[in-house]
């Protein structure tokens, strides 16, 4: 994510013009300019940064190599930095101990928001160890929910580039400003237009926090190093007044652009990723609007390497506590009839794979389907709704059943074991419809995933408190532990997307996969079923606790690489003999590597010639 030193911009060498290769589309013809590429063929897994010419200046200012303080005195001398430090050298253990008592001097999230992209500006290696270290207090300010609040302030937030922000006014030149980022060696971008952020709405090119904190996980908890993740925005406008009478917003002053002109750039967009840095480069799309989301990701699926974290990724984090919660339940995913408040792209994406996941155990699809009950704005999804409000992919979950108009009418009708809330309306799940939940089942299955904490369906207490402590909770922003009448502790798992995507695409980048299916994220989250263990459970909790993320990451990509191999997807040949070791041999090191290159003796028996 950090740009390197200037003099390193290019690191191939190679004429642009001098590297082709054909591009396999959907039956029509490439142009040149589409099967022009600047890389082609397996790249080396190095950290991409070469070490002549660099001065030791570099090493100070680059965040990917200052150390700071853990500078030798050996290295100062030798760099030309001696005096520039204090005298005294630090460990990286002490700098992380500093790092701790520093934000702790914060009680405002906001703030310790800004310490740690401050901390990520200048020494990357301490940032993520810091985070890596400390998953569960940091995860929250790195990402939602403190995120959301930094988006909305992102006018006020913002200090140093740290990723691309391509404008409709750009369209024809996207490859050349994707040139200008520094870096040529990117497997991973996670780019948004910044049409719903969060629950939050339509904050424009403010949404950039949310590219910047997904790869700021994509690395401290799945390994992916820092310098082939990109960031970028796609900036189209806001339809959001306040945003647009605010004098501290940094993106276009317009509505958003809709129609033609938005597809063409999202198009050409795609195309310059592939022809600047390969087809196995991961496009992960996030908090694009519902009408957006859904179209372009089947648009672009079978195509690019690419999937909607919204809406597959969410999917999978759902489903992998659904099948964790089986275990409690004593029952097959198909023996739950489920209730969604929403039918945005999170719901509709966890009920697809759902589906899947009861095909699996041998359901037929049609009566799968007739397990899902969802309720949108207009009530029940139903065929032949009086009201409207039907797309493609609702109508799949149309229920044969007369209009109902409130979720609490419909968990009366449908009497569900799960209820699922993915559409940020905080509150939704009231007290009645908890105790409903309650009378219906032993163990009634409750998921609140709407983020932030203040759009949530309900708390992790009134969850437990309504259903007499038998509530099987997961939440989609952190809750507190929580003890029953009987003194029983209650540990709510969260129900992040950060257990799924870093895994994921460490998976996808290590086989070089080139389109992602649906089977892979039903995978993803089986495999983080398995991760969940008894003590887990027995505490109510359906995930492993947020320090073992990062081992969850790889064991979730060893089953995604696997896969990629046993199915053919697999573009990185040949397939290695120990998986786990392979994609550990990728990831990136939190610790510290020598600043200076390594020196080795010459034999000194070399013949010498006589100077005349």
């Amino acid at each position: 994510m950090s740009p390197a030193p200037p003099a390193h911009c290019n690191k191939t060498g190679v004429p642009f013009s001098a590297v082709k290769q054909s591009q396999a589309t959907s039956g029509r013809k490439c142009t040149y300019s589409e099967m022009e590429r600047d890389r082609i063929g397996l790249w080396g897994s190095g950290d991409g940064q070469p070490t002549s010419g660099l001065s030791g200046l570099d090493h100070l200012k680059h965040p990917g190599l200052n150390k700071g303080m853990a500078f030798t005195i050996e290295e100062r001398q030798l760099l030309g930095i001696h005096g520039l430090l204090p005298p005294r050298v630090k460990t990286q253990e002490e700098q992380v101990e500093l790092c701790k008592l520093s934000i702790d001097r914060y009680e405002n999230p906001l703030n310790k928001y800004i310490y740690l992209m401050g901390l990520l500006d200048r020494n990357e290696h301490l940032f993520y160890r810091f985070v890596a270290d400390n998953v569960a207090e940091m995860m929250p300010i790195v990402y939602t929910p403190t995120v959301g609040l930094a988006c909305q302030k992102f006018g006020l937030v913002y200090r140093r580039p740290r990723g691309l922000f391509i404008t409709i006014h750009d369209k024809g030149h996207v490859y050349d400003v994707l040139k200008n980022w520094p870096e040529t060696d990117v497997r991973a971008i996670v780019v948004t237009d910044g049409e719903r952020i969060l629950g939050l709405g339509d904050l424009g090119a403010c949404g950039m926090g949310i590219p910047v904190g997904k790869l700021a996980l994509y690395t401290a908890l799945g390994g992916i190093k820092p310098h082939q993740c990109l960031p970028i925005t796609i900036d189209v406008g806001t339809n959001t007044q306040s945003m647009l009478d605010d004098p501290l917003y940094i993106g276009l002053r317009q509505r958003r652009v809709r129609g033609p002109d938005y597809d063409e750039l999202l198009d050409e967009f795609m195309r310059a990723v592939v022809r600047r840095y390969g087809q196995n480069c991961l496009v992960q799309f996030e908090d694009f609007g519902n009408a957006n989301a859904f179209r372009l990701l089947e648009k672009y699926r079978n195509k690019y390497c690419t999937f909607n974290d919204d809406i597959q990724g969410t999917a999978a984090v759902a489903v992998a506590g659904l099948l964790a919660s089986l275990r409690l339940t004593q029952k097959r995913l198909s023996d739950n009839v489920i209730v969604f408040q929403g039918a945005g792209e999170a719901a509709l994406g966890i009920a697809e794979l759902c589906v899947m996941a009861m095909k699996g155990e041998g359901t037929p699809e049609q009566e799968a389907r007739c397990r899902i009950w969802m309720v949108d704005s207009k009530g029940l999804i139903v065929k032949n709704r009086p009201e409207g409000g039907l797309n493609v992919h609702k109508e799949r979950f149309a229920q044969d059943h007369a209009p109902v108009r409130t979720l609490a009418e419909v968990v009366e009708v449908a009497r569900p074991s799960v209820l699922i809330g993915a559409a940020a309306i905080g509150g939704a799940f009231t007290p009645e419809i908890l105790r409903k939940m309650a009378n219906f089942n032993e163990k009634p299955v409750i998921f609140a995933l709407s983020n932030p904490t203040s759009k949530a369906e309900c708390t992790a207490e009134e969850a437990y408190s309504n259903t007499d402590d038998r509530a099987i909770f997961a939440s989609g922003s952190p809750f507190p532990e929580y003890r029953s009448k009987s003194g029983a502790l209650f540990r709510p798992g969260q129900g992040n997307n950060s257990y799924i995507f870093p895994g994921l695409a460490l998976g996808i980048i290590c086989a070089g996969i080139l389109d992602i299916s649906d089977d892979f994220m039903l995978l993803a989250a089986e495999a983080l079923a398995e991760i969940v263990s008894d003590d887990d459970l027995a505490y109510g909790s359906l995930y492993p606790p947020l320090h073992m993320i990062k081992d969850c990451s790889v064991k979730i990509a060893k089953k995604i690489v696997e896969h990629a191999y046993n199915t053919g997807k697999a573009s990185v040949q040949p397939q290695p003999l120990d998986t786990e070791e392979f994609i550990r041999a990728q990831m990136y090191s939190v610790e510290y590597g020598a600043a200076l290159p390594p020196a080795y003796p010459w034999p000194d028996n070399q013949p010498r010639v006589a100077i005349i």
